[in-house]
């Protein structure tokens, strides 16, 4: 089953870029990276399309063939996703949100949680997340700190070609694993996806909806369950354990030998989670 467009126009006229794949089945609404767009759940989706699931993946604004938010717009990802999901027709969803997209998954699971029926986390961000209130601080580890060094000099220069391939080492391959591990279309997609993100350059932080949602996990009683690959930067490792702990669901899992965006290297370890999900963990 191939996906089809599914472009929405928002109340406020912004037209953001969707595909679904359609089934009979429960919908699961899956979030990108902010290191990528919709297209990097095309082989996730593609595994899952002979089990009757609704899936839809769409490109959040100012990534993929979405537009960003005006200079001056107080428009966030969050409505935004809300807003989709109501155009869509559908009430309630799974939601597998990876890195920046897991942020927004949660983000909707506290201030929503009638409109989410689980959750899947990868290498996910939180709203609001500290090292303030942890045992432990944000320091760069050996491996991905000058690899963060060097993207900033690159920025500086207005170097995409280097920013691209530095992400990809940091992102992809995985910090402390060589440059070049991931291969192939995978590859080629995620230089594909970070040309445009640096090509329309959004501003940080657009589409943030201010929550502290870090510090309200314990309110998350929809099953949540909250994985990072075993290759990621592991300078984050301890906030994606701090994160499964406060939401209180059981620990975290670690995906072996894959880094930031294992929905690129390994679609099929990404759809049995997503199955697992559906079919109810810990119920």
């Amino acid at each position: 089953m191939s996906g089809e467009r599914a472009d929405v126009t928002l109340s406020d006229g912004t037209a953001l870029a969707a595909t679904r794949w359609r089934g009979e089945g429960p919908t699961v609404v899956l979030l990108h990276a902010g290191v990528a767009d919709r297209r990097s759940w095309t082989g996730v989706a593609d595994e899952l399309a002979a089990d009757g699931l609704d899936l839809v993946a769409h490109d959040r604004r100012g990534f993929g063939e979405s537009p960003a938010s005006a200079a001056d717009g107080d428009a966030t990802h969050l409505a935004d996703l809300v807003e989709l999901l109501d155009r869509l027709g559908v009430g309630r969803a799974f939601v597998v949100g990876n890195s920046m997209g897991g942020a927004l998954a949660l983000d909707l699971a506290v201030t929503a949680p009638e409109r989410v029926a689980g959750v899947l986390l990868i290498g996910a961000a939180v709203s609001g997340m500290t090292d303030d209130d942890t045992p432990f601080d944000w320091t760069p580890d050996p491996a991905s700190g000058p690899l963060m060094e060097a993207l900033d000099e690159a920025s500086g220069s207005g170097d995409v070609e280097a920013q691209v391939r530095l992400l990809a080492h940091l992102w992809l391959d995985g910090p402390a694993a060589r440059s070049g591990r991931v291969t192939g279309a995978p590859r080629e997609l995620f230089e594909r996806m970070n040309a445009r993100i640096l090509e329309v350059a959004a501003p940080d932080g657009a589409g943030d909806a201010g929550l502290d949602t870090w510090s309200r996990l314990g309110e998350v009683a929809t099953p949540v369950l909250a994985t990072w690959g075993e290759l990621d930067i592991p300078a984050d490792e301890p906030f994606y354990a701090e994160t499964a702990r406060r939401l209180g669901q059981g620990p975290g899992r670690v995906l072996p030998d894959v880094a930031h965006l294992p929905g690129l290297e390994r679609p099929g370890l990404v759809a049995d989670l997503v199955r697992e999900v559906v079919a109810g963990v810990g119920n």
